[in-house]
């Protein structure tokens, strides 16, 4: 018993230097830091918490029936093979019009104003802190876009979780990045991963900046944070509104469906286009993933003219169809007559004209 005992202890004092060593985990806030958030609402209690008050905790039948459900209906979660990103038309990405490429999950080049804006670049091959562990990419390997890519004016994090902030591709952006803006607390794994503090600026629910010609606020989303097993709530969490001359942009980072996509539709709307979050869903954790459903009337309540499914298409975090999200959304839009788009990984597609064009149901021939 005193082995199994003395085995445990090592096992633990292992992964507690692993996580305290290792650079993907991040950093932590200082004591400053967190006397400095302490006055805020947000924030109690030495943690970030949303506006309606969330519990986020999983009865012991939820751990069962998650394990029943990861051993049934494995093919369904996962494409029959790779997903093929589009060849990336350069001309059209460094063309002076507005225009987005997506890079599947919640990832995206937002062309905006001649600036180029990108937003949660999670282009590593892995969303979790280790390679032999975790949801591999749908496609192949895509770190290399970002040698590629032109002189990046501003990347913006929405939290700080692996499939939104992702270390092996903020190591080869940081370079070529001119500012970053994150939520609050998200700094600390910036600076620990070697980006100048002077380029980064930090924002609460709410806050807005003038750059560049641009109109940049931080909005509410009901969701959490964490990247090791001790900083669970430390970082904030939630969406971007983006404001240009002829496009007005909104992209809502992970969350669940609440009040505060009206008040943000109230706020800043309407948009031109809305980013909308809705896959990875479960009636296990429905406080913090929207349902394809949810989706589609948080982008009406924002105020969006038209909407886009984002958070599928690249890694299986849930226990649904991998095309679920996309097929139950359009479903919906249809119903709801709402405008959707459905490019492809890698495809840009112009905003700054009438996107009132049908894309091919892409998905079907994977």
């Amino acid at each position: 018993m005193i082995y199994l005992f003395l085995l445990v202890v090592i096992l633990f004092t292992l992964v507690f230097l692993f996580i305290k060593i290792h650079p993907v985990f991040g950093g932590n806030l200082s004591k400053e830091q967190k006397e400095e958030y302490s006055r805020l609402e947000n924030y109690v209690n030495g943690k970030f918490i949303n506006q309606i008050p969330t519990k986020m905790n999983m009865r012991v039948s939820d751990y069962l029936s998650m394990m029943r459900d990861n051993m049934a209906g494995r093919t369904e979660r996962n494409p029959a093979g790779p997903i093929p990103v589009s060849e990336m038309d350069w001309k059209k990405v460094n063309s002076e019009e507005d225009s987005l490429t997506w890079f599947g999950h919640s990832a995206f080049l937002l062309s905006i104003n001649h600036k180029k804006i990108l937003v949660d670049p999670m282009l590593g091959p892995v969303a979790s802190p280790v390679s032999f562990a975790g949801s591999k990419r749908y496609s192949q390997n895509i770190l290399d876009i970002i040698d590629e890519l032109p002189s990046i004016d501003a990347v913006l994090i929405t939290h700080d979780h692996y499939d939104h902030l992702d270390y092996p591709s903020i190591v080869k952006l940081k370079s070529k990045v001119k500012h970053f803006f994150v939520s609050l607390g998200v700094h600390t794994h910036l600076i620990r991963w070697g980006v100048e503090e002077k380029k980064i600026t930090k924002l609460n629910w709410w806050d807005e900046i003038q750059f560049q010609g641009l109109t940049i606020a931080f909005t509410p989303s009901k969701h959490f944070s964490g990247r090791g097993i001790f900083n669970r709530d430390a970082t904030l969490w939630g969406g971007w509104v983006i404001l240009g001359k002829q496009t007005r942009f909104f992209t809502s980072g992970d969350g669940g469906y609440d009040a505060h996509f009206k008040e943000i539709g109230e706020k800043y709307g309407p948009f031109d286009i809305a980013l909308m979050e809705g896959g990875q869903y479960d009636r296990r954790w429905s406080w913090v993933h929207m349902t394809p459903e949810q989706s589609v009337q948080a982008s009406i309540d924002v105020k969006g003219k038209q909407m886009m499914l984002i958070h599928w298409g690249a890694f299986t975090l849930a226990y649904h169809s991998w095309t679920e999200p996309i097929e139950r959304a359009l479903a919906e839009t249809k119903k709801a007559g709402v405008r959707i788009l459905t490019p492809k990984i890698g495809e840009t597609i112009p905003l700054d004209r009438d996107l009132s064009v049908s894309h091919s149901p892409w998905w079907k021939n994977i």
